[in-house]
């Protein structure tokens, strides 16, 4: 009777290992954590404000557009950001983007700070989450989607 093939451990192909490595994942989360979060509303937080902050990049967005000197002032916001203005022509010049970003970065660290402090000690369901950031993230790709505000600077 032959003898069956069996590889010594640690001989098999580094992908081989790898697979079957993940192929055990999740028997691994049972055992979770020794102190497990009690509330999720910190998690929640942090989820939550990523949409706030795309929102607000999207408003400083259609604030610039509406004139020029509104476009100055989004310029200026973002003009301390190391490349954001550079009169060389080959390398451009970010014009308005850094101070979009900016923004982005304030409405999602205030966002931030202020839902941690109001949701710390609480549990978010989890529909209420999906809720919101669907809302966010919905409102601010409509945002992006130009044909919707072809008449913004009308208002």
């Amino acid at each position: 009777m032959p003898k069956p093939l069996v590889q010594p451990v640690g001989s098999e192909p580094i992908y081989t290992r790898f697979w079957n490595g993940f192929k055990q994942f999740p028997k691994g989360l049972h055992v979770g954590s020794s102190a497990p979060p009690t509330v999720s509303g910190p998690a929640a937080a942090a989820l939550i404000s990523g949409g706030v902050g795309a929102v607000a990049m999207l408003i400083t967005h259609h604030f610039a557009e509406l004139s020029k000197p509104n476009n100055q002032i989004v310029i200026k916001m973002g003009s301390w950001i190391p490349g954001a203005m550079n009169s060389d022509p080959m390398w451009g010049n970010l014009e308005n983007y850094a101070g979009k970003e900016m923004m982005f970065f304030i409405g999602w660290w205030i966002s931030w700070a202020v839902l941690h402090q109001v949701l710390k000690h609480r549990q978010v369901k989890p529909r209420t989450l999906l809720i919101w950031l669907l809302g966010l993230f919905t409102l601010a790709t409509a945002m992006a989607w130009h044909p919707l505000f072809p008449w913004l600077s009308l208002m």
